[in-house]
């Protein structure tokens, strides 16, 4: 019998877009000798499962199950590919938990903590040779706000919102001036943000993820962004950004990384694929953290899909190994 997989796509921020072409992939890549797929797509209004014929079919939620030509069907596992809320924050999950449902992604209480940047940096800021960049979390935007924190950080620094994904409401400050500026676009897009000192450095992103009871850490890309910041433009529109897989590192920091990354991954308690994003210091070759994405981009371009093609695999059998890990 094949395994009955919901993929779960779509969600409530401007994210939804990206998840939908996700879905789109990992679709296209399962194994459908194994599994029976119903692409479930869920939004603030609206949740169905989107039939082959075009028919949009509601989900019943006291067992997040559907009716297929009178018959209920209700699903083994979840395949979880929303970035952002309700899929990355952990509601969706949880939700999952109450009913017994298996997910390929971290926990509730993991996947809502690392959306969490301020709350992520302080639980990973003791593992060796990971350095975290000075920062404030802020709870109010007020007057005065940016006199009191040029007080305690150097420019330039970095305001972002504290959860939000792709990098929407994020600036980079280099003069007093622009901070209020940068504050009240941050405050727009969540209630709480994040200051932080502006690490130089290159740029990269490696994949980590747990299967047949093993973690296993991907090698890194680095990112090299025209822009001033890998923001929501570089990271989506093709030409902004080049990325190269493995990522220029010499041995010995390649060595050191995997351990970073695996201890990051144990650290949080993450489950499934994840992503690290973190900064090799210019001058002293010390790794910084950046941030930690838990339903990571799954586009033939992604980050992960570069760095899972560059150890041989195919996503076919890459998605295989974590659907099967929900069992475990």
């Amino acid at each position: 019998m094949k395994k009955k997989i919901a993929l779960v796509m779509g969600g409530y921020t401007g994210e939804s877009v990206v998840s939908l072409k996700s879905a789109a992939v990992v679709a296209q890549h399962l194994d459908e000798d194994r599994y029976e797929v119903f692409p479930v797509h869920v939004y603030q209004d609206s949740c169905y499962h989107l039939a082959a014929n075009g028919e949009k079919i509601p989900v019943d939620f006291n067992d997040f199950s559907i009716s297929l030509a009178g018959e209920k069907i209700k699903f083994d596992g979840v395949f979880n590919i929303i970035h952002g809320s309700p899929g990355e924050d952990g509601k969706l999950v949880g939700y999952f938990d109450m009913l017994g449902i298996p997910y390929t992604t971290c926990d509730s209480l993991t996947s809502s903590i690392t959306m969490n940047k301020a709350y992520t940096k302080n639980i990973i800021a003791d593992i060796p040779d990971l350095h975290v960049a000075k920062s404030v979390q802020l709870f109010e935007n007020y007057n005065g706000l940016a006199e009191e924190l040029l007080e305690k950080l150097s420019l330039p620094i970095f305001v972002k919102p504290n959860s939000g994904g792709s990098s929407i409401g994020m600036s980079k400050v280099k003069k007093a001036e622009e901070l209020d500026l940068a504050l009240d676009l941050a405050f727009k897009e969540d209630d709480q943000v994040m200051v932080e000192e502006f690490v130089s450095g290159r740029e990269f992103s490696i994949g980590i993820y747990k299967a047949k009871g093993k973690i296993t850490v991907l090698p890194s890309t680095e990112i090299i962004s025209s822009k001033e910041f890998f923001d929501f433009e570089a990271k989506y529109k093709p030409g902004v950004s080049e990325e190269i897989t493995p990522g220029r590192m010499d041995e010995r920091d390649v060595e050191k990384v995997k351990k970073i990354a695996e201890q990051v991954y144990r650290k949080l308690n993450c489950k499934g694929a994840v992503r690290m994003d973190y900064f090799l210091e210019t001058k002293t070759d010390d790794f910084y953290f950046i941030e930690i994405n838990t339903v990571p981009g799954q586009t033939e371009t992604s980050l992960i899909s570069q760095q899972v093609k560059a150890v041989g695999m195919n996503l076919k059998d890459f998605y295989t190994e974590l659907i099967e890990e929900m069992w475990h």
